[in-house]
């Protein structure tokens, strides 16, 4: 089956003539490289010496890539998703916490949302991100196999308890749990931690997921492992495939500490893994369970063909689809009208402390090549189709 990810009526369906206007103002801005290097920068400063400037990021650029400062804020937008047929994921979007006071917090924040979500078909799907349960340095060590001191090692079984406490919550309420990739240099103990998650948990069904970054070269390979594993050790694997969030970053460092970097050396490669994942994850349904993440046509129409072939059911609960709230609305209602599942990440959070959220949605909109263009354009034929 094709789907016509050019019909922007669907696309926009939601979206009031304002609403549209405000979206192609914003991408406008986010088209032009300096423009947001200078304003993410006034924007850092305006916020650090506590401006009155969280009114004007609420009105703009907030409400356009944000469901609210609360999970009670968001509602009416989860809703409003939800009579057309889009899921959500309440992701609370608050980085850069470093002591366990704040990683319980974190903790209890989850729990708080898969509570919220259990009684709310709208909201199958609860997230986090494990940098936001246990400190960076501590995976990072795990991960280079080094010696963790007594403190440490109390330290790392706390963080596998917040883990282990989320994931059966998660469990007992009927929610899955999305568990975000992190860098690679700090990902293998991540890996390992929710790879215990899932023997304990994907028995019967799939509950906990991993993320999969494809710009990894290393990825398919790393999934075929653990597939055999999860065959000799009976449970299931939930697989979230994206495409990744840290490129720059991954090589730069690869590049001063003089390691091969892991990342694919070209996006051609990288479209490529990832669409031999999304083909390798569907052969093996009944094993595996992919949440496809991706705002990319090309990848969407390919799992939208290959569930044709394979025989698997549009509405075949085993098989999500999923964009970020405020980008691809062409891809996540034009799915959704022809029957596909689902779901909008939905980041939400107090203005101030989701900053680095929005500097970042900015800057990797920037950066992709097509993208903010793509959405200029749909966005266009949109208005000119209303004549505003």
């Amino acid at each position: 089956m094709s789907i016509d990810f050019n019909n922007t009526k669907v696309a926009f369906h939601l979206k009031s003539d304002s609403d549209l206007e405000r979206a192609y103002f914003l991408f406008k801005m986010i088209s032009i490289e300096p423009l947001v290097r200078i304003g993410t920068a006034a924007t850092k400063f305006a916020l650090k010496v506590n401006l009155p400037v969280e009114g004007l990021i609420r009105s703009t650029v907030f409400d356009h890539f944000c469901g609210g400062v609360s999970q009670f804020d968001c509602i009416s937008k989860i809703n409003q998703m939800y009579s057309s047929h889009v899921f959500s994921v309440l992701d609370y979007s608050v980085e850069g916490k470093k002591d366990n006071t704040q990683f319980d917090l974190a903790v209890q924040k989850t729990i708080e949302l898969i509570s919220f979500s259990k009684d709310n078909e709208a909201m199958p799907i609860a997230v986090f991100k494990p940098s936001g349960f246990g400190r960076f340095e501590i995976y990072n060590k795990i991960s280079d196999n080094k010696e963790l001191t007594s403190s440490e090692t109390e330290e790392w079984l706390r963080i596998k308890e917040r883990f282990n406490l989320v994931c059966a919550f998660g469990k007992s309420n009927n929610i899955k749990i999305l568990i975000d990739a992190e860098e690679s240099w700090i990902q293998e103990a991540v890996d390992d931690l929710i790879l215990e998650m899932m023997q304990l948990y994907n028995k019967e069904s799939v509950v906990v997921y991993n993320t999969l970054q494809t710009y990894r070269w290393d990825r398919l390979n790393y999934l075929k492992q653990i597939h055999l594993k999860s065959k000799k050790l009976n449970f299931k694997l939930g697989i979230k495939i994206v495409r990744g969030a840290y490129m720059e970053k991954e090589r730069l460092r690869a590049y001063e500490l003089g390691y091969k970097s892991p990342i694919c050396e070209t996006k051609e490669l990288t479209d490529a893994l990832f669409n031999n994942t999304l083909k390798y994850v569907l052969e093996n349904l009944n094993q595996i369970q992919p949440f496809i993440g991706t705002h990319n046509e090309q990848s969407t129409a390919l799992a939208v063909n290959l569930m044709d072939v394979y025989n698997i059911p549009k509405n075949d609960t085993r098989v999500w689809f999923g964009q970020l709230y405020g980008m691809s609305d062409h891809i996540s209602y034009n799915l959704a009208t022809n029957g596909y599942n689902v779901a909008k990440y939905v980041p939400f959070g107090p203005v101030k402390d989701v900053m680095p959220y929005l500097i970042r949605r900015a800057e990797e909109n920037t950066s992709v090549a097509g993208q903010t263009s793509r959405e200029l354009n749909l966005i266009s034929i949109e208005r000119k189709r209303r004549k505003i």
